[in-house]
């Protein structure tokens, strides 16, 4: 298959990685520095997994340069989903489908609006790393995963194919029955964690052993289910057991980049993973304090991570 991934961040960087050193026709959609070591230097990931490098690597700012491909992985930042939609449109051809790998739950539906619905799969995956410098990705921790599906979870022939050369690259993958509920249960994971690590600055294995701060995660969690239970989401009986169970078994050190991204102020998925709990619950009638009071404490910084406000000197 020709595939694209369109941002070679951690996500993009170490899946894309892997899919090319496994032989897939591949071309990364990257800018700036980390563009210009893509072209000169290769791929580097330094990885848990192993260590590998591609080269050369096949990179370009363009999308129009590249032409209509297979496949695209979506692997940029929640909030640049939109903007991303818009760019990729020279990739696609009649038979192209697209995986978002973004954290939140919204991205699917962003890329639909812009693409098509029958050009859009549902996909999440599951991986600490980050660009250390440019060219270079670092994967220190957790076990990556693939999730992936149609929208209403029927089989096909392109989820097949991606899911074997996904399993040819060493990637975990799966094709969940339900993939709706996989990516509220990957949400359950990654929005309390880093809900609770921004407002706190603290790592996880600070805040979950403190009483008070633990009880926020487990009451952002009863405000998500209450939201996925209105939105007809059959997550599972022990859902907040199983989440509050993934937290405990964490590296203490660990931090999501969402809350690196509002720690070091830079603008942050606070309304992918923050925002639309929000939103979706207002849709639903359900009420969410914490995360309304969560979202709101946040929002000065990110709107000045952004340039929308100024602070006093």
């Amino acid at each position: 298959m020709r595939i694209a991934v369109f941002g070679a961040g951690g996500v993009g960087g170490y899946f894309g990685g892997r899919l090319a050193q496994a032989g897939e026709e591949l071309v990364f959609i990257a800018r700036g520095d980390h563009l210009q070591a893509l072209r000169t230097h290769g791929l580097r990931v330094d990885s848990m997994k192993g260590d590998f490098v591609v080269k050369p690597v096949q990179a370009t700012d363009d999308p129009a340069q590249v032409g209509v491909v297979d496949v695209i992985l979506v692997g940029v930042k929640a909030w640049q989903v939109p903007e991303a939609a818009e760019a990729m449109r020279p990739l696609l051809g009649p038979e192209t489908f697209v995986l978002p790998l973004q954290n939140g739950l919204e991205a699917q539906a962003q890329l639909a609006e812009v693409l098509g619905h029958r050009h859009v799969l549902v996909g999440l995956c599951g991986i600490m790393s980050f660009i250390a410098a440019p060219g270079h990705i670092r994967h220190p921790g957790m076990e990556p995963f693939v999730k992936l599906g149609e929208t209403d979870n029927r089989p096909s022939e392109r989820i097949e194919r991606l899911h074997q050369a996904f399993m040819a690259a060493g990637v975990n993958v799966e094709i969940p029955p339900d993939i709706q509920t996989a990516l509220w249960m990957k949400f359950l994971f990654v929005s309390p964690m880093g809900a609770v690590g921004a407002m706190t600055r603290a790592p996880v294995g600070v805040w979950r052993s403190l009483p008070g701060t633990r009880q926020m995660a487990e009451q952002g969690l009863q405000e998500i289910m209450a939201v996925a239970r209105a939105r007809d989401i059959a997550l599972p009986e022990d859902a907040m057991g199983t989440v509050m169970a993934m937290f405990d078994s964490l590296p203490p050190e660990g931090t999501t980049s969402m809350q690196r991204d509002v720690m070091e102020g830079r603008p942050s998925e606070l309304d992918a993973q923050i925002g639309v709990v929000l939103r979706f619950g207002q849709e639903a009638d359900v009420a969410t304090p914490l995360y309304s009071f969560i979202y709101h404490s946040l929002s000065p910084m990110e709107l000045r991570a952004r340039g929308q406000v100024q602070f006093p000197p």
